[in-house]
């Protein structure tokens, strides 16, 4: 079991900045990547955003490259992304999400409670 508390998001006006940080706990040490997902209203699709493994290998949305950027504490159990040029297409619930592999190649994600990020134009 992996439980996640995010923190980080509100309110913030294009072209700002905000952070968002997820802590990890409980089977740590089975994590091989942390990402941050949203999702823009109920019933949308959740979306990747960033994910990160724990050797540091990064991939991001095509919609936030060059905006956002994920990095991992591996020693503090923390994934965090900055986001800078907030658009307001950005708004959504982001969620931590937490990988750990499994035999058949499709990992066990693990999802912390959500925080809002909402961008007014």
């Amino acid at each position: 079991q992996v439980q996640l508390v995010e923190s980080g998001g509100g309110l913030v006006q294009a072209g700002g900045s905000s952070r968002l940080s997820c802590v990890a706990s409980g089977s740590i040490s089975s994590i091989n990547a942390m990402g941050w997902y949203r999702q823009a209203a109920p019933g949308k699709q959740r979306e990747l955003v960033a994910r990160i493994t724990s050797a540091g290998s990064a991939v991001y949305a095509d919609s936030v490259k060059g905006r956002f950027t994920i990095s991992n504490e591996n020693a503090k159990n923390t994934v965090s992304l900055q986001m800078n040029n907030l658009k307001p297409e950005d708004t959504a619930v982001y969620y931590c999400g937490a990988d750990l592999p499994r035999s058949d190649g499709v990992p066990l994600r693990y999802w912390g409670q959500g925080t809002q990020v909402s961008v007014s134009s």
